[in-house]
């Protein structure tokens, strides 16, 4: 194995050098020990060893002492220590891109609402079975409906929706409880007050600008600010889970390359599992355990291995466990399970030598040319080439002003989406009703109006008068006079011959 294939780690207490396998390095890892006994260092020296391997890195700086790897390092004590180590310092800065979800310490992060998903969504959330149920029925209502989810405006535009249409919606996908709704909407307001309204929205984060090189080959460090983030533990724990879970979904399969296409460093990885949900944990365990062959390596950091499942800690080939402390029965437990993790060593107890490291040593058993750990050995972490400590305020301004991503993420878009729409729609469906009421109403004016109009210009029938003129009079008498003449002369005439006879 030719030495641009490996890096060198550290040095054991008998001068071995411990060099780490670049075409194993995307078989995972794990960075344990106890506060204080130099983990952030060891994660700076891996992050910029890979780097100078034309690895792209992405890590979170949790305390904000990992930006120091943007600035030119090195010191007399430092070069001194490297020395003994065969190794000779050069004190350059890697090529870095700050990151920040917040936009203040670095670029812009943004996902959309439907890249997170409702499984990591509700993670984020804190919510139970049921109303974890009742959200995948709101994306599924999104999904059938073309409703876009941008932000936490859309997400809470249809969840309105969603509750206004219960009825409707539960009969075909399932009950949709107005309580639950309403306790969506609550951890939703909760999660905006922690900042995570900044989060959602667009241009949401291309993967093709973590995984870049330098004009000169090397690969470039992407830190993750994460002093506010981590304030907020379930949104650093889920947004880092998500960018493991694009991953993995974006990137080709590729087998063992010669080296890694990304390493992947998750800092305070306790959080990831920390009352994760079983279908939450099946998930980390499927990303890890196939992501390797996308060419990702995962290298996890935390205070005790005994913070990781089982079954994820099956996964992780190459391991540097520095210091612990084993004062209470459940820090004697994760002690013991951490010695058993390693290939023992005769020369010395596994155990016994864990408590007994100091401050920039570790136990490291790293994966050989088969694949197989090697026997732990007790080493000293060499010291990194780029500054030990913070980089100041002005230092990272000018790192972000002249970063390769330019002002790509600057500035929120906000295009069509589930809000406007169901906004557009509710609009609508207002302005037909008042135009249906206002025909209706004026259809019953106008049926009052003819009616009333009917009404007025039909004329009463006109009565007879009983009342006689005077030719009226003088006729009908004449009439009466000339007829009773004739009556009697008739009578007469008919009495006067029956007497004849």
């Amino acid at each position: 194995m030719t030495e641009s294939l490996s890096f060198t780690v550290g040095a054991s207490f008998d001068g071995e050098p411990q060099k780490l396998l670049l075409n194993r390095a995307n078989r995972h890892g794990i960075v344990a020990g106890a506060t204080g006994t130099g983990k952030t260092v060891t994660l700076q020296v891996l992050a910029q060893s890979f780097s100078d391997a034309g690895v792209p890195v992405f890590c979170a700086d949790v305390k904000g002492d990992l930006s120091g790897v943007s600035q030119d390092g090195g010191t007399e004590k430092f070069a001194e220590r490297a020395a003994k180590m065969g190794i000779t310092l050069t004190g350059k800065a890697a090529p870095t891109v700050f990151w920040d979800l917040y936009g203040q310490k670095g670029h812009p992060i943004r996902a959309t609402v439907s890249d997170i998903g409702p499984l990591l969504l509700a993670q984020m959330l804190e919510l139970n079975d049921v109303q974890e149920g009742v959200l995948s029925i709101a994306f599924h209502v999104a999904d059938k409906e073309g409703l876009l989810l941008l932000d936490l405006e859309d997400l809470r535009s249809l969840l309105t929706y969603v509750s206004e249409n219960a009825k409707t919606i539960g009969a075909e996908v399932g009950n949709v409880s107005p309580q639950s709704v309403a306790a969506i909407q609550r951890a939703l307001l909760q999660l905006e007050q922690q900042g995570a309204k900044s989060f959602f929205g667009e241009p949401a984060l291309r993967l093709t600008d973590l995984i870049r090189t330098a004009l000169d080959g090397r690969g470039q460090i992407n830190v993750l600010d994460s002093t506010r983030l981590m304030n907020s533990p379930r949104l650093y724990a889920s947004f880092l889970l998500w960018l493991l879970s694009e991953l993995f979904e974006q990137l080709p399969e590729v087998g063992d390359p010669d080296k890694p296409k990304l390493v992947f460093f998750f800092d305070e990885a306790h959080l990831l599992f920390k009352d994760a949900p079983k279908g939450l944990l099946e998930k980390i365990e499927q990303v890890v355990r196939l992501i390797r062959s996308k060419g990702v390596g995962i290298y996890f950091v935390t205070q005790n291995p005994a913070d990781i499942p089982d079954s994820v800690l099956a996964q992780l080939g190459n391991r540097i466990q520095h210091a612990l402390r084993a004062y209470t029965p459940a820090e004697q437990k994760g002690l013991r399970a951490a010695a058993q993790s390693f290939r023992a060593n005769p020369a010395f107890d596994t155990a016994d030598a864990i408590q007994a490291l100091g401050v920039g040593e570790a136990l490291v058993s790293l994966l050989d040319e088969k694949g197989a750990p090697t026997v732990v050995a007790q080493t000293k972490i060499r010291p990194p080439d780029s500054r030990l400590g913070p980089a100041t305020d002005a230092e990272r301004a000018q790192v972000i002003q002249s970063s390769p991503i330019g002002t790509a993420y600057d500035a929120a878009i906000n295009r069509e989406s589930a809000e406007e729409i169901l906004k557009a729609r509710k609009a609508q469906a207002q302005r037909i009703d008042a135009e249906t009421k206002a025909a209706a109403e004026a259809q019953k004016a106008r049926e009052k109006a003819e009616k009333e109009a009917a009404k007025t210009t039909r004329a009463p029938a006109k009565r007879a008068s009983n009342r006689q003129t005077p030719m009226e009079a003088l006729t009908k008498s004449v009439l009466r006079q000339a007829g009773s003449t004739l009556t009697r002369e008739l009578l007469r005439g008919v009495l006067g011959g029956l007497k004849r006879r």
